[in-house]
């Protein structure tokens, strides 16, 4: 169990060079921290969201599956810091990826993100949480990947 922590810690910190694909892990994490870094304290239901969306995501692999929960918890923290990231900053970061990579379009689960609405919030959360699905939902409809009975 310690080692496979510690393999998991190490793959998280050289992401880039040791997993495959890590631009879309990458993305994904992006995506799901959007949604929790909203409130200050993030609680069990976050987190267990995150878990069960990271192995849905990633059904046969344990550790990427993992990797994507640090990596998502790692975005938070930087946004929850002072002088770290700021969620402007993120969804703008989201957005030159999607530019970028048009691919990662199809990445977007707005059934999976739709979640996080459940976790108990302030109203304030909850609308920014709500604001940052529909922007989501535009950019696909934009694309032409979501049609009027996906958006309800």
């Amino acid at each position: 169990m310690i080692l496979k922590k510690i393999k998991n810690y190490i793959f998280s910190f050289f992401r880039e060079f040791l997993v495959f694909h890590h631009s879309s892990l990458e993305f994904r994490a992006k995506l799901l921290a959007s949604m929790i870094s909203i409130k200050e304290n993030i609680d069990k239901c976050e987190k267990d969201i995150l878990k069960s969306i990271a192995v849905e995501i990633y059904k046969n692999d344990d550790s990427r599956a993992e990797i994507l929960i640090n990596t998502t918890l790692e975005y938070v923290k930087k946004i929850h810091e002072i002088n770290g990231l700021y969620i402007d900053d993120l969804i703008l970061d989201i957005d030159k990826n999607l530019k970028k990579y048009p691919k990662f379009y199809k990445k977007i689960d707005i059934e999976k993100l739709n979640r996080f609405l459940k976790c108990k919030a302030t109203t304030e959360e909850k609308l920014l949480r709500l604001r940052i699905l529909e922007y989501y939902k535009k950019e696909l409809e934009y694309k032409g990947l979501l049609n009027n009975a996906d958006n309800k």
